[in-house]
């Protein structure tokens, strides 16, 4: 193993779990009837401007529903924006599940989760999808009131989990996160969210000697 890397942190959308990534998805998967497409760009682009704010609890979940659904010219009513935001969580990845059982069975490594995200995906985690529910360490933007890629927001980790820096090895698939991590001082590793990502980690869990070769 590494011998600097004591904790292996994951992001949960797109690392652990599939989300949705257009509106279109989220509409489908709610079962509602998509707007056109110039309609359906503006509601994304409303949703990703205003995450900032409401995955930091700035903003009330009622606030950001309406604002979106303003912005489609109330093509969605607000129950209907609710219903796609609550089917923006899909399913997990198959086989992350096992590869964090696996890690858990090291007596000296930790594992978290750092997640951007807000209250109401937070509160599906244990009942919906439970791989979350075997990681020791789960924290979350809304709860820090603080984002990634701020550095603010990876200090805050660091004091929850008892690591830093070099100690930390953290998987992501934005690479906004990943640029920051890396700048703040953690081992970071990009995931690609259209593929398999399992694989993906046990690759780099192999190459740093933290796991062995399958």
């Amino acid at each position: 193993m590494s011998d600097n890397i004591t904790h292996i942190c994951f992001d949960w959308g797109g690392v652990i779990l599939k989300i949705c990534r257009s509106w279109e998805e989220g509409c489908d998967q709610a079962g509602i009837k998509a707007p056109n497409k110039k309609l359906s760009t503006k509601c994304y682009k409303k949703l990703k401007s205003l995450e900032p704010r409401y995955q930091t609890g700035q903003m009330s979940d009622k606030a950001y529903f309406k604002a979106i659904s303003r912005e489609c010219e109330e093509f969605h009513s607000i129950e209907e924006v609710a219903a796609v935001h609550d089917a923006w969580l899909i399913e997990e990845y198959e086989g992350v599940d096992e590869l964090i059982d696996e890690l858990n069975e090291f007596g000296d490594l930790t594992v978290g989760l750092f997640s951007n995200t807000n209250a109401l995906h937070w509160a599906r985690m244990e009942e919906d999808f439970q791989t979350a529910s075997r990681i020791e360490h789960r924290h979350a933007s809304h709860l820090f009131g603080l984002a990634k890629p701020d550095e603010k927001a990876f200090a805050a980790y660091e004091r929850r989990v008892g690591a830093a820096g070099q100690q930390i090895l953290f998987f992501d698939d934005s690479p906004e996160n990943i640029k920051g991590a890396t700048d703040f001082g953690w081992i970071a590793k990009k995931i690609d969210h259209t593929k398999g990502t399992a694989n993906q980690i046990r690759a780099h869990l192999e190459k740093l000697s933290i796991l062995e070769p399958a």
